[in-house]
């Protein structure tokens, strides 16, 4: 099936139940029985054990022998602790964002990194009318964008088609799977790989016009005290505006900013 970067719509109905199942015992701030849980969903009691036992073996939902009732799990706070430290980043991101789009006048951007691709959590749009627009849960195309030389920078890796001899390629970058967005996109991978390494090397990443023929870019990386990528923060611009030169000024700025975000962790 095609993908459409829109969500499926269709939904499937056990897991919808389990859904509600969660619902109710977070609501409930306290144990609760089948029959209880039953009663507040409408589900019937046999397929909410059924349930429960899933929950159970996965780690959301604890059963607790001594009262033969039911309360939620460490695995609840294990995907909830993801989402903390996502919503972490964003807020301590967000005053070098506007310190970014202040001084540059162009948009800066916020990433995170996936399994496979990187998306943007926030940002802040350039003063100017005359502006670059970004928009939060799109992804970056890993080979023609700055964000995106970043992420294949510190580990990622993009889905992928056949291997290739190119150590990029081995990551599942291939020549007939880069898609040329402009005539300026890479699509070699071992040039790609060059790119990569050079972007890495200085600290930032630059994009000219390589996913869109007037848009220009710089990124750099939010690294743990590990050293893993936690985040990546871009500034992007019109081409006409955001030039190599003023994108190598910008660039002393963006790589100030993701050093004092980089410290606070």
């Amino acid at each position: 099936m095609a993908r459409t970067g829109q969500p499926a719509t269709r939904q499937v109905a056990a897991v919808q139940r389990a859904v509600a199942i969660l619902g109710e015992l977070a609501g409930a701030r306290t144990e609760l029985g089948t029959n209880e849980i039953a009663r507040r969903t409408g589900i019937n009691v046999s397929t909410i054990s059924r349930i429960l036992a899933t929950l159970v073996s996965g780690g959301l939902v604890e059963h607790v022998t001594a009262t033969g009732r039911y309360r939620l799990g460490l695995g609840v706070v294990r995907l909830a602790s993801a989402v903390h430290e996502r919503l972490d980043i964003r807020l301590l991101a967000r005053p070098h964002l506007a310190e970014l789009a202040s001084v540059t006048r162009e948009t800066a951007t916020l990433s995170v990194p996936g399994e496979h691709e990187a998306t943007t959590l926030d940002f802040v749009q350039s003063p100017l009318s005359v502006r670059s627009v970004a928009e939060v849960g799109r992804t970056s195309a890993a080979h023609a964008t700055a964000v995106g030389k970043v992420f294949l920078g510190h580990g990622g890796t993009p889905p992928t088609g056949t291997l290739a001899a190119s150590g990029l390629a081995a990551s599942g970058l291939t020549a007939s799977g880069l898609t040329a967005y402009t005539e300026r996109t890479i699509v070699d991978p071992a040039v790609l790989e060059i790119e990569v390494a050079r972007a890495r090397d200085r600290g930032w990443a630059e994009a000219i016009g390589e996913r869109e023929e007037d848009l220009n870019a710089i990124a750099a990386p939010v690294l743990s005290p590990a050293g893993a990528l936690v985040a990546i923060l871009g500034v992007q611009g019109p081409a006409a505006r955001f030039n190599p030169r003023a994108m190598r000024s910008a660039a002393d700025l963006l790589l100030e900013r993701t050093a004092l975000i980089s410290a606070t962790l």
